[in-house]
């Protein structure tokens, strides 16, 4: 029988998220000790819960209720005080007005067919003083027309970006290349809504933030000597764009 993408993420597969980006995301994020907090596209809550441990009230929101159900039965056994509700991010979500200190996402984002109401759903809900920080992939970098340059023994030197402003909408199907080769599995099955990076900013502040912060962060070496594909990450474009902009009290 093949096994899924959510039984992957639970097995250690998802090394760009355990070593790269969840770990950046983290160092990024302020202070969230005592906040309420909620999460756009929480998927099955393992960031969740990790954002939970740094001492947050934490909601979470995804489209996916089979996610959802997973993440409950996680909070079930191993309780962290975590809501999870099946919701969209891109539409009003149920909660009240200026309910959360804060909203986060990471790597969801780019995977939602209108950024704008993302963000005007994130304005609603954060109250004055309050924050969004949020991954998503770099938009600049991975386009529809993303290809490696590589040597003869097949070292990549460069990165080919073409078609970044083709904004037609596809689904990604992919496999995590940890994961054994021989095996059968399911293939994630990924929308993507291409966009570029000035819709991305705009829609930030249209909806009424103030960006404060953008940094485009690199694999650490430690990342590097453990998966040697994010060397090309580290040295050759950016992977990962983050942002994070405050409701002016």
């Amino acid at each position: 029988m093949p096994t899924n993408g959510l039984t992957d993420v639970r097995h250690g597969y998802d090394t760009y998220r355990d070593l790269f980006t969840l770990p950046a995301f983290l160092a990024f994020l302020p202070s969230v000790n005592g906040l309420d907090v909620i999460d756009f596209g929480c998927g099955e809550g393992s960031n969740t819960r990790r954002i939970a441990a740094m001492g947050a009230r934490m909601t979470g929101i995804d489209l996916s209720e089979r996610m959802i159900r997973h993440a409950r039965e996680i909070e079930e056994r191993q309780p962290l005080g975590i809501d999870y509700k099946i919701a969209s991010y891109s539409r009003n979500s149920g909660f009240e007005d200026s309910s959360f200190d804060a909203v986060v996402s990471t790597m969801a984002l780019m995977d939602g067919p209108d950024f704008p109401a993302a963000m005007r759903e994130a304005f609603r809900l954060v109250r004055p003083g309050g924050f969004i920080a949020f991954s998503i992939l770099h938009p600049c970098f991975i386009t529809p027309g993303l290809q490696w340059q590589k040597d003869f023994a097949g070292k990549a030197t460069g990165l080919v970006v073409s078609r970044y402003f083709d904004q037609t909408r596809f689904v990604e199907r992919w496999r995590f290349g940890d994961r054994p080769g021989d095996e059968d599995v399911v293939l994630f099955e990924v929308p993507r809504f291409p966009r570029t990076i000035s819709e991305y900013l705009n829609g930030v502040s249209d909806a009424g933030f103030r960006i404060v912060e953008v940094r485009e962060p690199q694999p650490t070496a430690e990342a590097c000597e453990a998966a040697p594909r994010f060397i090309r990450w580290r040295d050759l474009a950016a992977f990962l764009l983050m942002t994070r902009a405050e409701r002016v009290a």
